[in-house]
Formats: structure tokens, sequence, C-alpha cells
């Protein structure tokens, strides 16, 4: 059982009921698998949502082994149908994948997404060419920045991404980084707290206390050390842009390479910045079971180090 593209503006997927879920009835069932309001009135007035390919009322109670059909159309997602030009000039290394994502190691370089309709070489670009064999698209969950690397959510239907959205949200997905940086610190582990807003000079750029300014958390833990600069495991408590970079260079300690937030970072000899998601943890969608996603070290940080 699993996902299935109609066509391009419908998206079916399957799912079969667990010991666990068996005596919910179904308006329970869309629930607990976190499907939004939205889309559950629509699956209802559109019969839409199908137990054994037959449509049935919502106070309906399913049993084990049933089979629940869910299909999502286009007109009903918040955010219009993008597709993305195929590219096939990289193959993006794939962590973990199922029928509803995947979790890629996002090389440093590469961009999450394009910005106009018309622009390849990016992560969405190179896995509309690596999924179309499935028949399926990507659909993004979360970005990392160009210049760093690692595990990075993928969608293959429209439907999970609320559902990660709720888990970002909700604090359920979460996401570890480890970064070389400029400079030593007083304690071994700490956080940052400080508040992330937009650089009114720099339309680029964000910084401390910034214009409109958001509440900001980020965990750090000193991994090891040389003569000049340290390695730290960072966790993200809240998704600010630039998060990391900002709080890490705000704190006089920039992470090494970083071509916004380090100065005279060209002078330096390595060629990227040394920003790393290293672990990412979540539930899978449509289950309890939790996850952990390990992206290897780059060669840079271990040359470095």
């Amino acid at each position: 059982m699993g996902l299935a593209m109609v066509n391009q503006n419908e998206w079916t997927t399957q799912l079969v009921v667990t010991d666990q879920e068996a005596g919910l009835n179904i308006r329970e069932l869309l629930r607990l698998w976190l499907i939004p309001k939205r889309l559950q009135h629509y699956l209802r007035v559109r019969e839409d949502v199908r137990i054994n390919n037959s449509y049935r009322p919502y106070n309906t109670h399913v049993v084990t082994g049933d089979v629940v059909t869910l299909t999502v159309r286009a007109d009903e997602l918040q955010t219009p149908v993008q597709t993305y030009l195929p590219d096939d000039h990289l193959t993006l290394p794939i962590l973990f994948e199922n029928d509803q994502l995947l979790v890629i190691n996002k090389p440093s370089g590469v961009k999450s997404h394009p910005n106009r309709t018309d622009e390849a070489g990016t992560v969405m670009n190179f896995l509309t060419t690596q999924l179309a064999p499935q028949q399926v698209q990507p659909w993004m969950v979360h970005r990392l920045d160009m210049a760093t690397s690692g595990a990075m959510i993928v969608a293959k239907t429209p439907l999970v991404v609320p559902i990660l959205d709720r888990q970002i949200s909700d604090k359920h997905i979460q996401r570890t980084y480890q970064a070389w940086v400029s400079g030593h610190f007083e304690q071994a582990t700490g956080e940052f707290t400080d508040a992330i807003g937009r650089n009114p000079e720099d339309r680029r750029k964000r910084m401390i206390n910034g214009e409109n300014a958001q509440s900001a958390l980020t965990q750090y833990e000193v991994l090891d050390t040389t003569s000049t600069a340290s390695l730290v495991s960072l966790t993200l408590k809240t998704g600010r842009t630039h998060q990391l970079r900002v709080h890490l260079a705000g704190n006089g300690h920039p992470i090494i390479g970083d071509p916004l937030y380090q100065p005279n970072a060209e002078s330096f000899s390595h060629q990227r910045m040394l920003l790393h998601a290293v672990k990412l943890s979540l539930i899978l969608p449509f289950s309890d079971k939790r996850v952990t996603i390990n992206a290897p070290l780059p060669e840079a940080f271990s040359r470095f180090g």
C-alpha cells in the first residue's frame, strides 16, 4: 500500500488500518493522522475517503486490515501546485525513503528550490528527475541554506506536507547540526536566546534584534577545539531564517566559511561553509513510529579538524 499520483491534479494514498487504530471511527482516524480540518472537509463532501473502495459516513468504525484510500485534489491545497524543471546533472544521496517522504543528504552549494519557473540546478529539480520513475513529484517541507549541507526532508505527496508542518510547529521534528566556528566558548554547553529579525541594511541578512524580530532558541555543545576554532553540536528549538548563523555570529562565533556572517570568509582556505545538518528525527506520517536519520559528515569537516 502506498502513494499514487492519478494525474497532475490528484494524489491518492492507500493505508491499512493497524490493530492500534482499529475501533476508531473515520473522523477519529483522520484526526489521529493529523489530517487538517480543511482537508477532512473536502474528503467528506467529495467522498474522497473510501474504506475498502466504498465511501462510508464519518461515524463508521474501522477494523484491522481495512484499506483506507484518501484522494487529495489540487484545488484543495493551500499552496498552488508547482512543477519543477527536471534536471539530471546530479543524483542526490537518499538517507531514508518510504511511500510518503524521503530524506536526502543535501550537498553544500546546492539551493533547496528554484526561485523562478525556468530555473534548474536545485534539490527540487534533481528530485523531479529522480522520482519520475515512481510517477511522483517532490514537495517542499523545509529548506536548508544553499551553503549548508545535510539531512533535508522532502514530501512525495501534498497530503503529508501539512502533517509534517504540524510536526515542525509542535517541535516533534528534531534537527541537530554540527559546525566549525571561530573562537572558544566559556562553557561547554549552553543556549542562545536572542530574538532574530531582518537586517535593514542588507535584505539578504538577518540580525539579532533586527526588524520584526522573533524569538529564537538554539542549544549548543562543544565537541572539539583547535587553537582558533571549536566544533559544536547545535540543536534548533525554533526555525528562524539563518538562525544558527546569526546566533553564532552575533555571539562572537561565526561559522567558518560563512559568506554572509563571517568577516573575510574568502581568506580561509576551505571552499565551503562548515555547517552540516547531521541528524534529523521525526514521526513517520500515518504512524506512531519515530525514526532518526543520520547524515555522514562531509570530508571538509575532518580536514579542518
